[in-house]
């Protein structure tokens, strides 16, 4: 598979979103795809089926999909459970048992060292810096280098933002509070949180309500305010922290298995491609739009009591999660890779952003 070939899909995004916008594939396509038989593609996901913005956002990029090639290529969604478990899309997909998954990397850091990496990092890139560093600086040819032994070809497929610090039975004072902390956090949270002191546990999303209602946990990190909500997890604890320095950007995958897709004609190669490009900007644009609104609900109507971390706690985390990245980039030779262009990369985003974003939020109040 040329590396071109998988790449030029990225400059087309517009047209996916154009054929979606309408419903319908150009006559011309229509009539292609009367005349050849119908390649049927499965999709396994890590959410339950239709869970605002990722259940739905997998639901979306299968049916733009299937309109866009003008029903040539048709995927179906199964979520979490349904054909394989939530824990398990990486296997399904590199396997073969599905052709597409929907899911974070940060949850096959046991398989990939570095796949965190190409996710979320604490304290790492927002939205925009991981989507400009994906495309623009290095990091999906590093991606798409990590998941090539596996039989996979990764795309982004949208972002969630900056989340939420995480839900507590019992809010946090001081660092001394992090002590014994059993919490609900993957990818390298965890790994900076077990280096603070605390017990990190890794759960599937519909598992977190129950864990933290009975105790099992004591803190538990989902999304933001818009997933956090429709999981009812206010109903578990009042107490919410802010800000998301465990994932302040995280992306979306979409996992292609590689024969699967080598095997699909160019254009329907194309389609692929645009149609995650189109999806990575329509999922950040949903969960920008409704997680301040999700906010409100859960202070106004259900007296949810939102908290900044304490300044110690976060200077701590900070300094663990250092710790936790040069020792993993001093154990792993694509982690090490991917550490250096990431800070390299951030440190020039964080000058522009300085004279941006940030001084323009200043003035503008």
């Amino acid at each position: 598979m040329k590396r071109r070939d998988l790449l030029r899909g990225a400059g087309v995004a517009a047209v996916a979103t154009g054929l979606a916008a309408c419903g319908a594939a150009p006559e011309g396509r229509k009539d292609r795809a009367a005349r050849e038989a119908p390649r049927e593609w499965k999709m396994v996901t890590s959410w339950p089926t239709n869970f605002p913005g990722l259940g739905t956002g997998a639901a979306e990029l299968a049916a733009m999909i299937t309109r866009a090639s003008g029903g040539r290529l048709r995927v179906t969604v199964h979520g979490a459970g349904e054909l394989v478990p939530a824990f398990e899309v990486f296997d399904a997909v590199s396997r073969g048992t599905a052709e597409l998954g929907h899911s974070f990397s940060y949850y096959w850091k046991a398989k990939a060292a570095a796949a965190p990496f190409f996710c979320s990092v604490p304290f790492g890139l927002t939205a925009r810096e991981m989507n400009a560093w994906l495309h623009q600086g290095g990091g999906l040819a590093l991606w798409r280098e990590l998941y090539a032994p596996f039989g996979i070809v990764p795309f982004p497929a949208g972002n969630t933002g900056v989340q939420l610090a995480g839900w507590f039975r019992k809010p946090l004072e001081s660092v001394a509070d992090l002590k014994g902390l059993k919490m609900r956090i993957p990818g390298l949270g965890a790994d900076v949180m077990a280096r603070v002191g605390a017990t990190p546990v890794n759960l599937p999303g519909a598992d977190i309500f129950e864990a933290l209602d009975e105790g099992v946990i004591d803190a538990a990190e989902w999304m933001g305010p818009y997933n956090d909500l429709a999981f009812g997890l206010h109903r578990a604890t009042r107490f919410c922290h802010y800000p998301g320095w465990q994932e302040p950007g995280p992306a979306i995958e979409c996992l292609v298995n590689q024969k699967a897709y080598e095997d699909l004609p160019k254009d329907l190669q194309e389609v692929v491609a645009s149609c995650c490009g189109a999806m990575a900007e329509r999922v950040l644009a949903e969960f920008d739009a409704r997680n301040q609104q999700a906010l409100d609900a859960l202070v106004r109507e259900h007296d949810v009591e939102l908290r900044q971390l304490p300044d110690d706690v976060l200077l701590v985390l900070r300094r663990a999660a250092e710790k936790v990245l040069d020792e993993l980039a001093a154990s792993d030779p694509m982690a090490r890779r991917a550490l250096d262009s990431m800070r390299a990369f951030q440190a020039q985003a964080r000058a522009w952003s300085a004279v941006s974003e940030e001084s323009y939020h200043a003035i503008r109040g």
